[in-house]
């Protein structure tokens, strides 16, 4: 069960999680834009088809800045934290910018609609329930070791059953973890300071959100391009 807040950590807690979700949102939006962006430049669009040496690179730089912000979020300044994580957005959003590429626009959206829906229904049921979801998050999280190890072997073998297969337990194993981070985050900010605490919250949610939105690309692939 979920402990009972007093009025100023509700307070606070209410106001860490609307960051978490605006820095979220203005995440996604800063993606959107630099994936389209780099979708639509042919000579860009060249460099990283071409170059696969540069696109592993930009997606280590991605990976060192969400290891930079989670292990430094609490002494790094807010405005390094912040510009970190609009960096890392923008990063990833010439990163995804093959979708444009492969899929069309009406898949894109239905698995964007998609996934706001689902990814709201989870959010809001973290914040409502009173039952703690931990165990939720650490079945969630062994689950997802999984489906990295399955989505590695997977590559030597090319299964489209298994793809299809490994798409959907992400879907499940991040609607487990955005309920729990959701809560988690609340709980968090109840009994600390908020500080840069709405950017972490933001950063995990932001994750949560496009791990379920590839999946269902996956699954709505039938609109891929020819």
């Amino acid at each position: 069960m979920q402990p009972n807040y007093t009025y100023a950590q509700t307070s606070r807690a209410t106001t860490v999680i609307q960051q978490s979700f605006s820095w979220m949102f203005g995440g996604l939006l800063v993606t959107a834009i630099s994936a389209m962006a780099a979708a639509s430049d042919p000579n860009l669009r060249q460099l990283l088809m071409t170059s696969p040496f540069l696109l592993i690179g930009l997606m280590l730089a991605e990976l060192g800045l969400v290891f930079f912000i989670a292990a430094g979020i609490q002494r790094m300044s807010h405005t390094t934290a912040v510009v970190s994580f609009l960096a890392y957005s923008t990063l990833n959003g010439v990163t995804m910018s093959w979708i444009f590429w492969m899929y069309a626009g009406t898949t894109i959206t239905a698995a964007f609609l998609s996934t706001s829906l689902i990814f709201g229904v989870m959010a809001l049921y973290g914040l409502v329930t009173k039952k703690d979801l931990s165990g939720i998050g650490s079945i969630a999280m062994m689950g997802l070791f999984g489906i990295i190890i399955a989505s590695f072997v997977n590559m030597l073998f090319g299964s489209s059953q298994m793809s299809y297969l490994l798409s959907y337990l992400t879907i499940l194993v991040f609607c487990g973890l955005t309920a729990y981070d959701t809560q988690k985050i609340k709980a968090m900010s109840a009994q600390m300071d908020g500080g840069n605490l709405g950017i972490f919250g933001a950063l995990t949610l932001y994750l949560d959100f496009i791990n379920i939105f590839l999946a269902l690309l996956r699954i709505f692939g039938n609109g891929r391009r020819d």
